[in-house]
C-alpha cells in the first residue's frame, strides 16, 4: 500500500505561483497513475490534473489549463503540481491521488477511480 504526503501549499497574492509536491512511500510510484484534486469551501472535491504511470499522458480541468503544470519523477516518487497565474478562485485544499494501473498511458479523472489519497494541502490565494 502506497503512503502520499503533500507539501508545498500556503498564502499567495492573485497572480502568483505555487508548487505542490506529492511524495510517496511504501511503494514505487511507477506502477500508479496519479492525479490532483481540490476542495474549496462549501463544494465538492473536483480534479484539477492527472498524469498516467508513465508520464507521457496528462489532463487538466479547464480551468487550470494553461496555468497549471502535472508532472513525475519516478526515480524520486514524486509527482508535482506547478501552479502559475493563481486565482482567488484556486482557494482549496488540494489532494494527491493515486491508483495501480497495468497500462502506461491511462489518466484517471474521477474520484472514485483513485484508491489512494494524501491528507491534502491547504491553498490560498488573496486578491
Amino acid at each position: 500500500q502506497v503512503q502520499l504526503v503533500e507539501s508545498g501549499g500556503g498564502l499567495v497574492q492573485a497572480g502568483g505561483s505555487l508548487r505542490l509536491s506529492c511524495a510517496a512511500s511504501g511503494r514505487t510510484l511507477s506502477s500508479y497513475a496519479m492525479g490532483w484534486f481540490r476542495r474549496a469551501p462549501g463544494k465538492e472535491r473536483e480534479f484539477v490534473a492527472a498524469i498516467s504511470r508513465s508520464g507521457g499522458n496528462t489532463r487538466y480541468a479547464d480551468s487550470v489549463k494553461g496555468r497549471f503544470t502535472i508532472s513525475r519523477d519516478n526515480a524520486k516518487n514524486t509527482v508535482t503540481l506547478q501552479m502559475n497565474s493563481l486565482k482567488p478562485e484556486d482557494t482549496a485544499v488540494y489532494y494527491c491521488a493515486g491508483r495501480q494501473t497495468l497500462t502506461n498511458t491511462l489518466v484517471f479523472l474521477k474520484n472514485d477511480e483513485y484508491a489512494y489519497w494524501g491528507q491534502g494541502t491547504q491553498v490560498t490565494v488573496s486578491s
